[in-house]
């Protein structure tokens, strides 16, 4: 089936050149517009996405990863949620044609290939000038399955330095100049750990993101990125519909989320209310008491930033940990796993957390674990058939330590750093904690295998 969906992407020759600046920008000038749009994110990221999720007015971001999605499921991410939107923006990363092999097999050029969209290159001009030009013409002509609907000068100093860029561009290359954004200081994010600071956290810099709306909207030829966007040719390819849920009665999953825990893959929470979950959020650190649930799903973030309120609430931490003694399935990734842990040391401070597995969490000031892993699921963990591979990422900056030297783990790392010695994953009961990050598209049989582990533990 063919659709017509308005559709960009925003690519660059390299990270660090302006894409998030160029693209959350666009997201908050489009909307203040009155436009209806779908914001995408190329790979695997929670931070980007939850600024873009804010600066589109509320329309939740989502990802699309080469690594761990296939063609079909990307195309099927994009349509579904692209339908009636005046515009669909995927902010690439890294370099355009970056990826994890020299053929750029998982990179955004692939991603804008996948959707036939046009790409929007933005050039990071900084101590550059007529050189400009070359760059341009090396990195449109280097590929010539893509198509480029024209270009976004960033960094601009002067008008002499814009007018020699531009004049050289117009010159010597055939691509549209649609803006030049002069260098500022006032708009940038600050960053934390591997990205950007999370859009929750500090309310005071979502100011930043209006100031950015203004700038793209006072720099940059907004109705010639709407008419580049509809000019895309209709996209083929079919939306995966949700699977039919037969249970009488849905079981209930608490996920705890909030300023601590905000790195879930909205396809994960859809996926096990597809499977006859129904969803409780949990406050780690303002809900003293857990509700009626039968799972809880604790995902990534940066507990240690709030861990002396998290470690102050000891009444629900004592009960997450009394219904994991029941018996209750618990999946926990990277933040949950610390969460599930003894104590978070951070900064010669200790911090107790729930205590179910006898191990610390130390951080440190460089990453420790970053980048696309591969598991293979072990024998003794319940969520998984034994020797199913596990596709997803990690990204932290902190180790656990303090651990036993008999660990029962639940995966084995072939690609990754994981916990210790290739190894990911601590296992309790019907409890998983690991480091590991998974997309439930990736893993289609996560879902449902949760909601019936629930289920039977209702039963118990």
């Amino acid at each position: 089936m063919q659709y017509n969906i308005p559709r960009i992407v925003v690519g660059a020759g390299q990270g660090r050149s302006g894409k998030t600046t160029f693209t959350l920008g666009l997201l908050r000038a489009l909307y203040n517009r009155g436009y209806q749009m779908q914001p995408f994110k190329k790979g695997p990221d929670y931070i980007d996405p939850s600024w873009m999720t804010f600066a589109s007015g509320g329309v939740e971001c989502r990802n699309l990863d080469a690594f761990m999605m296939d063609k079909e499921q990307i195309k099927s991410t994009f349509i579904k949620h692209s339908l009636n939107k005046d515009i669909s923006i995927v902010e690439g990363a890294m370099g355009l044609f970056d990826g994890l092999d020299i053929e750029g097999s998982n990179s955004t050029a692939e991603i804008a290939n996948m959707l036939d969209a046009p790409i929007i290159l933005v050039v990071n001009c900084q101590r550059i000038t007529r050189s400009v030009a070359a760059l341009i013409n090396g990195i449109t002509s280097f590929d010539e399955r893509l198509k480029f609907g024209g270009v976004i000068l960033n960094n601009v100093a002067r008008a002499r330095h814009q007018n020699i860029m531009t004049g050289s561009i117009e010159k010597y290359c055939n691509i549209e100049i649609l803006g030049t954004i002069p260098k500022s200081s006032d708009i940038e994010i600050p960053d934390r750990h591997l990205g950007l600071i999370p859009a929750g956290e500090m309310e005071s810099l979502q100011k930043r993101v209006d100031k950015l709306g203004s700038l793209i909207g006072d720099n940059v030829n907004i109705e010639r990125i709407l008419e580049i966007a509809k000019a895309a040719k209709p996209l083929e390819g079919e939306v995966k519909s949700a699977p039919i849920v037969v249970e009488d009665k849905k079981c209930r999953v608490g996920v705890l989320r909030d300023r601590a825990f905000s790195f879930y893959y909205p396809e994960n929470i859809e996926a096990l209310e597809e499977a006859g979950a129904e969803i409780v959020y949990i406050d780690s650190m303002k809900d003293n008491h857990l509700p009626d649930i039968a799972g809880m799903y604790i995902g990534g973030g940066f507990p240690e930033v709030m861990a002396e309120e998290i470690s102050a609430n000891k009444t629900l931490m004592a009960e997450v940990k009394a219904k994991a003694e029941k018996g209750m399935p618990i999946y926990a990734e990277c933040g949950g796993l610390m969460y599930l842990c003894r104590n978070i040391i951070n900064n010669d401070r200790n911090y107790s957390m729930v205590g179910l597995f006898d191990c610390d969490v130390q951080m440190e000031k460089k990453p420790q674990g970053h980048g696309y892993a591969i598991q293979e699921a072990l024998e003794g963990q319940v969520f998984f058939e034994k020797g199913e591979t596990i596709l997803g990422h990690e990204f932290h900056n902190s180790r656990i330590v303090n651990l036993a030297d008999e660990v029962n783990f639940a995966y084995q790392t072939k690609r990754g750093k994981g916990i210790r010695n290739g190894y990911d994953g601590l296992c309790y009961k019907n409890v998983l904690a690991c480091y590991h990050h998974l997309h439930a598209a990736s893993v289609e049989d996560w879902a449902d295998n949760f909601v019936k582990l629930a289920n039977k533990f209702i039963k118990k």
